[in-house]
């Protein structure tokens, strides 16, 4: 849940980044730390990781400067995808504002794309939360590996499987040469503070 101090107009806000094992999360952060390594206020920090999968979470903060008179601050985090850390995933996914879910676009990730995202649906809906109702952008990664041969599923057929309800932005994108990955975030940033605007109040006071 987003922290509002009021006296010293500092608005503070949390996305976390979901989707299934090996789907390009960390890159993602990892992309997001290069491109946009001014607005960074740390650097990335991952915890216990193995090999290259996130084993707890990522953590990448980062300030965007004042808007409506207010200092606001992002974190993001990431959980990780693997079915035996069920657990890690929902105790990081607590107090999300904004949720970014990557979808990878192999053809063989079909089904672990469609229980990831039920599995967000299930543990928002444990926190009291819909998953029609809070911030959600969705990202269709690793449209690169296209052009090395490997079969990838088309942007219409991962609609269809993931978004034909939710109805909510979705970018193609590479986590690994950058494509989508700012408009991805920004898409995530902009709905979580019409969000929150709407919830604190905060450019009001």
């Amino acid at each position: 849940m987003a922290v509002f101090n009021i006296q010293q107009r500092v608005i503070e806000c949390k996305i976390v980044y979901y989707g299934p094992g090996r789907c390009g999360k960390t890159t993602n952060l990892e992309t997001i730390h290069k491109l946009f390594r001014k607005n960074m206020s740390g650097d990335l920090v991952s915890i216990d990781t193995e090999g290259d999968r996130t084993l707890f979470f990522d953590f990448l903060p980062m300030g965007l400067g004042k808007i409506h008179g207010c200092d606001v601050k992002v974190q993001l985090f990431t959980v990780p995808g693997q079915p035996q850390y069920a657990s890690t995933r929902k105790l990081v996914l607590k107090g999300a504002d904004g949720i970014v879910f990557v979808a990878d676009s192999l053809a063989v990730r079909r089904e672990k794309n469609m229980l990831s995202l039920k599995d967000l649906h299930e543990n928002l809906k444990s926190y009291g939360l819909s998953i029609a109702k809070i911030p959600l952008v969705l990202q269709y990664n690793k449209r690169d590996l296209a052009k090395e041969g490997l079969p990838v599923m088309s942007i219409e057929q991962m609609d269809r499987d993931l978004n034909r309800q939710l109805k909510v932005p979705s970018f193609p994108g590479s986590a690994v040469t950058g494509e989508g990955v700012g408009k991805t975030l920004k898409a995530c940033i902009e709905s979580t503070l019409k969000h929150l605007q709407k919830e604190l109040g905060w450019v009001q006071k």
